[in-house]
């Protein structure tokens, strides 16, 4: 089955962020990968890093996947991140770039979200 681009990043989500497995993140991820966040160290051992401290430190994680929006080699996700069932949580925005179908690069911007919003909107 060939997966487009915006099914490459949700399972991604899903493999790295809802079941914290490693191995089939990795699968999903470029031999070259370019991290942005600088809490993140850069190629598949700061991917494995990253994915071994959730697991370890945030075992109830979700990423809640809002919205993906692709064009061309790019796609940004929409997502509710949750730590702690029960928390507010995150509305974080990822930018992934693919190659051949495979993650190269990552960007995100995260902001918490409040327990009072001035408005009924909603961050998602």
């Amino acid at each position: 089955m060939v997966m487009d681009n915006k099914d490459v990043v949700r399972a991604f989500y899903d493999a790295a962020i809802n079941r914290k497995d490693y191995s089939a993140a990795a699968g999903l991820v470029g031999p070259r990968y370019t991290q942005h966040n600088p809490r993140i160290a850069d190629g598949l051992a700061g991917l494995e890093e990253f994915v071994t401290g959730l697991r370890r430190d945030f075992p109830a994680l979700r990423a809640d996947v809002r919205r993906l929006v692709a064009e061309g080699d790019l796609v940004v996700g929409h997502v509710h991140g949750v730590r702690v069932p029960g928390q507010p949580g995150t509305a974080i925005v990822d930018i992934f770039r693919l190659e051949e179908g495979r993650i190269v690069e990552h960007w995100d911007v995260m902001q918490p979200i409040p327990e009072e919003a001035r408005n009924a909107n909603g961050m998602f």
